[in-house]
């Protein structure tokens, strides 16, 4: 069974994944209102997750209509950010300004790596704090929506030399990968007339400008004409987002999502039936050697680039699985 889909590549439209960083009052939740608007036909296709003690609601008049608001309290844990991103994405709204992202890296994940020591272990667990991370990652950049990341930013200081810190500037408040992990990140200053431009696709530059004027809706109307120019299939579009993320939880979750379509959508995504099966059966064989691991003495180390490896060993290793099989599962 093949676990790529092989094809010739093909300039194709995608969801976006834009993080808008900068200190409060920086103009970021603003900024990503009016993006947002240009990106939709109608206002009511904006999602606002708002962590934010409800201060999103604070911006209900900003827009020439209601935007769809839910409120995300504590605890701030990946799984619920993620949980609460497939929710907005179950309502149909076509993009999501989440603000602010940071409490799932400053609250959630450290509350996680904490934990132990809060128990009396010697050594916090950054291994699954880390791991949760990624997995809230992998719902964020597959998500079924256009999605705004509002993040927080701080001064910064160095204290290397502790009688004479030193500051290395605004910082965002986030994972040290995570701006990069976005199709587009930006710093915003003084209320959003500025912002430093920290990645910016090539072809979005101009759309970005010289970061001395203010992003709104002309900019997000841009942006989405860009994503469509590529070769674009809306509802293919949407239900492979839909099946990569059933993926993403195994097997059976991918067997009732696959039966959950129209058959004629079926019959479209052949090609990448194989290759999702696959990932599915990769995620449940990951969870089988963990539970193992789980069961077995606390002193042997959990290793899991091994798991990885080892499963890849055996997906490549095993008797090809034809089409007719594969469909004999779903």
């Amino acid at each position: 069974m093949s676990i790529l889909n092989i094809r010739p590549a093909v300039r194709a439209g995608s969801k976006l994944v834009l993080g808008i960083a900068g200190q409060s009052g920086s103009g970021k939740t603003l900024t990503a209102l009016y993006i947002a608007r240009g990106m939709v036909d109608n206002a009511s296709e904006i999602g606002f997750l708002d962590t934010e003690n409800r201060r999103g609601s604070l911006y209900a008049d900003e827009l020439d209509g209601a935007f769809m608001i839910g409120d995300l309290f504590y605890p701030f844990s990946p799984d619920r950010y993620a949980t609460a991103i497939k929710e907005f994405q179950a309502s149909g709204v076509k993009v999501l300004i989440v603000d602010s992202i940071s409490h799932e890296w400053e609250s959630g994940c450290m509350e996680i790596a904490e934990a132990p020591l809060l128990r009396g272990k010697k050594m916090a667990d950054w291994k699954k704090a880390k791991s949760e991370h990624k997995k809230f990652m992998t719902v964020l950049l597959q998500s079924d929506m256009h999605i705004i990341c509002c993040i927080r930013a701080a001064e910064k200081m160095n204290f290397t030399n502790p009688s004479k810190p030193e500051s290395i500037g605004i910082q965002p408040l986030c994972e040290k990968n995570f701006l990069f992990e976005m199709t587009a990140s930006i710093m915003m200053y003084s209320e959003g007339q500025q912002q430093q431009h920290l990645k910016i696709p090539k072809d979005l530059k101009g759309v970005f400008g010289d970061g001395n004027s203010y992003l709104g809706a002309d900019t997000g109307k841009a942006i989405i004409d860009w994503v469509n120019s590529g070769e674009c299939d809306p509802e293919m579009d949407s239900y492979r987002n839909k099946m990569q993320l059933a993926s993403n939880d195994g097997c059976d979750a991918l067997k009732s999502a696959w039966l959950s379509m129209p058959k004629a959508v079926q019959d479209k995504m052949l090609k990448l039936k194989g290759p999702l099966w696959a990932s599915a059966q990769a995620v449940d064989e990951l969870e089988k050697e963990v539970l193992l691991i789980d069961d077995e003495l606390p002193s042997k180390p959990f290793n899991p680039a091994a798991i990885v490896e080892k499963t890849k060993k055996e997906v490549i290793e095993q008797p090809a699985i034809t089409d007719e099989q594969i469909q004999n599962k779903f």
